[in-house]
């Protein structure tokens, strides 16, 4: 039967229809660039892509055909809401590199880390609900926040990542507004996208603070193992195990193909997390999770861990220096792990203006304002290092100087561009009724 097209319009008869949280879903800067990025010529210091010719894929592809000559039918079959059983062990092993004390119980494997971040969302926010996160933020959590018609409320960061004093101003603020805060979600170790680390004394204030307020932290940790110089911070969960969700990925230390990420978390939440994604999903993959923990029991993987921590720095500090080269009259943060590093360019440049000169000189970048859900960072761009080879890296920054001093002309001869964004790709008007 055909849809009436009265409620909608002649290209989507179905317009009338759709539900109001649908408002917030919006095409994501990183999506938009990925058809360009892709391009063989153009030179992509956009995208998060681990660098995957760095694995053993002789060993993957063996583990792999013998999972399935073993225990095919048990591999292609459904299995448990929750998670294998043994996959949620191998699980507690690689966050006790983090410090982190639990039991396979209290983990929820799910498909990526962010169908964790979704699951999380969807069991405790309500429309209108706030939600603090980090200025900036990780682009892909802020879609998930807007797709619930949460508010998201920005808190300020600095070199040693979210400012404790901030944070409590924040609270505060929202208190004294008749605001409901749900919880803070902050990315602690080599922030995607700013490349700092919320350091050790920061990260128990952090607690603290959000202790005394009520407020449950969730913790995203995709990065955690990927410090260039070997050594682990303790992680948010490592100090509190009833008020912090823990969020990991295989994504970044092995392989985001297998899309197998988890939550860990109290009991009481992690039942509901269990049923939220039964609802979505049935069930986690049974092939990706035994293949990983079949990889994870035959190779070693910290080993592995370590090969990809000296690709990546090598990496920083080649884009760090081509853009001390090439760029001198920018600001740029300087990682010590992970795949990103913050730049700030002159007054008067708009970023996300810029992006299409940029792509057409064969080079791609994500602009700041991907990163706020309030119309900030304008004049911020991410560059990441994890993916292009030193080469590509030094080549990407080269034209990307030579875009940015056309921009700088243009706007001493015409003036600033505009800064920010539509006012439809803002936070929503807050719905505190």
């Amino acid at each position: 039967m055909s849809p009436e097209p009265g409620p909608g319009t002649r290209l989507d008869p179905w317009f009338g229809s759709y539900a109001k949280r649908t408002d917030g879903l919006k095409v994501s800067e990183t999506r938009a660039l990925f058809a360009v990025a892709n391009r063989p010529e153009v030179v992509s210091l956009a995208g998060g892509m681990p660098f995957l010719d760095a694995l053993p894929m002789d060993l993957i592809a063996k583990i792999t055909s013998e999972l399935i000559n073993t225990e095919g039918t048990v591999a292609l079959q459904y299995g448990s809401g929750q998670g294998h059983p043994l996959m949620r062990e191998k699980i507690t092993e690689v966050m006790a590199e983090e410090f982190i004390t639990a039991h396979p119980d209290d983990v929820v494997v799910t498909t990526g880390s962010q169908q964790a971040l979704d699951l999380v969302t969807r069991v405790f926010v309500d429309p209108g609900d706030v939600i603090l996160a980090e200025s900036p933020s990780y682009v892909g959590a802020l879609s998930v926040f807007k797709s619930y018609e949460a508010w998201i409320e920005h808190v300020a960061m600095d070199a040693d990542g979210l400012v404790p004093a901030a944070l409590e101003e924040t609270i505060a603020r929202l208190k004294a507004e008749g605001r409901r805060i749900k919880f803070l979600y902050t990315i602690p170790c080599y922030h995607n996208p700013a490349g700092v680390t919320l350091t050790v004394p920061r990260r128990a204030e952090v607690l603290e603070i959000c202790r005394r307020e009520g407020i449950l932290v969730v913790e995203d940790n995709p990065y955690g193992l990927l410090g260039f110089d070997g050594q682990v911070t303790p992680a948010i969960r490592s100090l509190d195990a009833d008020g912090v969700i823990y969020l990991g990925s295989f994504s970044k230390t092995m392989a985001p193909g297998y899309r197998t990420g988890w939550a860990l978390a109290p009991h009481a939440v992690r039942e509901k997390l269990v049923l939220a994604s039964e609802a979505t999903i049935l069930c986690p993959s049974q092939a990706s999770q035994l293949s990983i923990a079949a990889y994870l029991d035959n190779f070693d993987w910290r080993g592995q861990i370590d090969v990809y921590r000296g690709v990546y720095r090598e990496r920083c500090q080649t884009m760090l220096a081509a853009l001390a080269e090439h760029m001198p009259e920018c600001d740029w943060t300087v990682p010590e792990g992970g795949f990103y590093t913050w730049v700030t360019v002159p007054e008067g440049i708009n970023t996300k203006t810029m992006l299409p000169r940029a792509t057409t000189a064969l080079v791609a970048y994500v602009s700041g304002v991907a990163f706020y859900a309030d119309g900030q960072g304008g004049r911020q761009m991410r560059l990441s290092f994890c993916y292009p080879t030193p080469d590509r890296i030094r080549e990407g920054v080269r034209r990307l100087a030579g875009v940015l001093s056309k921009e700088m002309e243009l706007v001493n001869l015409f003036g600033p561009h505009t800064e920010g964004l539509a006012p439809d790709v803002q936070n929503p008007a807050p719905d505190i009724a």
